[in-house]
């Protein structure tokens, strides 16, 4: 996903500088020319390219919960990654984020997963989308922008992995389709450290980014869960707690200081320190 905007920071006209300088003319040089050629195409085209979901490509694991069992009585979390070797996709269904499927070196420098959360507040079933953009290392704050069109662009694909592979649960609560989807990027740079609102879950995945669109900008926030014990929200702590930096800055809270946080993404110290 967005390792192909990293890869595009290494141009691969740099790499055959050294056969281009043999002065040959050989049958084997020329294929090698042209094969490296349309491998650097390849990235720009799935760049600038449709983004297309393929169901043969997704790979899913349930891990701890039930299939059909709602989210409103049991914590349910996504974990995707992707391979852009491959072109697969992994999903991981479970209680919690899956850490075991981010701890590669490709992950850890990539940083193209998408970890997501259904949650009940106030009664009202919603999904909680997380994507981190930059911080952790200077190539992806360097590549900001490029990241943050990637994940727009791809969101939907993401989404309807999200559907299909857990299409058990769906087709038995087929309410959950008009569940509110919101997406948090997660960034070092306040341009792109920001929550949007994708509207229902059926219309999230019909989005088709182009630069211009408008989706509905965070002037309101997701509204919190009850701060006491109550019967209209669950679960009561969530499971991918990070989205708290966005919160403290939408109550122009200036004063908290902020520091790496699991998976890289921010998490005030006082949180960390509980």
């Amino acid at each position: 996903m967005c390792s192909l905007a990293t890869n595009l920071l290494f141009p691969s006209t740099m790499k055959p500088a050294f056969t281009e300088r043999q002065n040959t003319s050989s049958l084997f040089a020329t294929n090698k020319r042209s094969k490296m050629q349309n491998r650097s195409i390849v990235p720009v085209a799935r760049l600038f390219g449709p983004a297309i979901f393929e169901a043969s490509k997704l790979k899913v694991s349930f891990l701890g919960v039930d299939e059909k069992k709602h989210p409103s009585k049991l914590p349910r979390t996504y974990t995707l990654t992707h391979s852009d070797i491959t072109a697969k996709l992994t999903l991981a269904i479970s209680q919690s984020i899956n850490n075991s499927q981010l701890q590669g070196w490709a992950n850890r420098l990539f940083r193209d997963e998408v970890v997501a959360e259904w949650k009940k507040v106030k009664g009202k079933m919603s999904l909680h989308v997380h994507c981190h953009i930059s911080g952790g290392h200077f190539l992806l704050d360097l590549i900001a922008k490029l990241r943050y069109y990637i994940f727009c662009k791809e969101l939907p694909v993401v989404l309807k992995a999200f559907v299909h592979g857990d299409g058990n649960l769906l087709n038995s609560y087929p309410e959950l389709q008009e569940s509110p989807v919101w997406v948090y990027f997660h960034s070092n740079i306040p341009e792109y450290n920001k929550v949007e609102c994708w509207g229902p879950l059926w219309e999230a995945t019909q989005h088709n980014h182009d630069g211009n669109r408008t989706r509905k900008k965070c002037e309101t926030l997701p509204e919190l869960a009850c701060p006491d014990e109550c019967k209209c929200c669950f679960p009561s702590v969530s499971t991918i707690p990070w989205s708290r930096r966005h919160y403290q800055h939408g109550r122009g809270d200036e004063n908290e200081k902020f520091v790496g946080g699991e998976l890289g993404m921010s998490m005030p110290i006082s949180e960390r320190l509980k």
